[in-house]
């Protein structure tokens, strides 16, 4: 994809939107029937309006879709059946029937975790005391690993471990909330000895992809996998023959078209924290995921860094022991 296309905007022509193709399938990109909600969430930042419409009322109350006829489905969406028929076929359903099954045996799983304490896809209310409010957001902060572990492509993170393990250089992109991600995936690695960069800066992110090549790794973070900063950062690798590797919510963003390697993360968003904590913690569980599994690849070395390097800082810690405060400890 080049970046002309990233930035390319939805057609204008409302029957072109139902006529667009569904994005095609790459390496890493979620597939089959299982977890339907979580695979929706991921798709629906990418898909048409009218698509998206119908996505958001499927989100929104997966029960109710569950008992609705086709007919319904598309009069809440304010779309034709046609588009909803489009949508279960994006999805990789065969047709509505199929998807009313899905969402059924979906919502009763997702009410499962749940654990009866709050009601599926609840959010923040006016009146929520603080007790609701715990338990909403340790519910959406739980449940973006647990989807996450479910639809992380194995094949995919065996492949960024692999080349991760590989590289000469890996630089990692990722502005606003995902430069956290980004810095503390390049902590990690430094910390093993790997050579590893974070950028968050558009320039500087331009200018270091443009010096890479063959033997390096470029990987962008992005919740949205729209972030223009990091999408033309990592195309600017590729276009330097660097391996690719996108970290995202969003399989068929632009972000995941310009690379070569596609880990998908789960989040759930709520009233105050859109695109916020869940999202970020769903992408700092895959970062622990391929730092440990890049670490194994290289066990011993691994562990030497490691002790080398706490070491180094040890003496940084204050002596809980020796402290001013020792003598108010009872």
């Amino acid at each position: 994809m080049t970046k002309a296309t990233a930035r390319k905007g939805a057609s204008a022509d409302p029957a072109a939107e139902d006529r667009a193709p569904a994005s095609g399938t790459r390496t890493g990109s979620p597939s089959g029937r299982h977890d339907l909600l979580t695979r929706l969430r991921g798709l629906a930042p990418s898909l048409v309006p009218s698509k998206r419409r119908v996505a958001a009322c499927i989100l929104r109350d997966p029960a109710t879709v569950a008992a609705q006829t086709i007919t319904e489905l598309a009069r809440a969406a304010q779309t034709s059946e046609t588009t909803v028929l489009r949508l279960c076929h994006e999805l990789g359903l065969q047709g509505y029937r199929d998807l009313r099954v899905a969402l059924a045996t979906e919502s009763g799983r997702e009410q499962e975790r749940a654990d009866g304490k709050r009601t599926v896809g609840g959010d923040i209310g006016r009146d929520d005391d603080l007790d609701a409010i715990i338990d909403t957001i340790t519910y959406h902060d739980r449940q973006a690993i647990a989807d996450t572990a479910r639809i992380l492509d194995r094949a995919a993170m065996a492949e960024a471990v692999r080349l991760t393990s590989a590289a000469r250089r890996i630089d990692i992109v990722g502005v606003g909330a995902s430069a956290v991600i980004a810095l503390d995936l390049q902590q990690k690695l430094h910390r093993i000895g790997l050579i590893a960069y974070a950028w968050h800066d558009t320039h500087a992110a331009l200018t270091a992809a443009a010096l890479l090549g063959p033997d390096d790794v470029a990987i962008g973070v992005s919740h949205t996998g729209a972030t223009l900063d990091t999408v033309d950062a990592i195309g600017e690798a590729a276009a330097r023959g660097a391996h690719t590797i996108a970290l995202t919510s969003a399989p068929h963003s632009p972000l995941a078209g310009v690379a070569d390697v596609l880990l998908t993360t789960a989040g759930r968003e709520t009233t105050f924290r859109s695109g916020a904590t869940a999202s970020r913690i769903a992408a700092l569980s895959v970062v622990d995921v391929l730092f440990a599994a890049v670490a194994q690849r290289n066990y011993d070395r691994a562990i030497s860094a490691l002790e080398i390097t706490r070491r180094a800082v040890v003496s940084r810690r204050a002596d809980i022991d020796e402290g001013p405060w020792e003598e108010d400890r009872t």
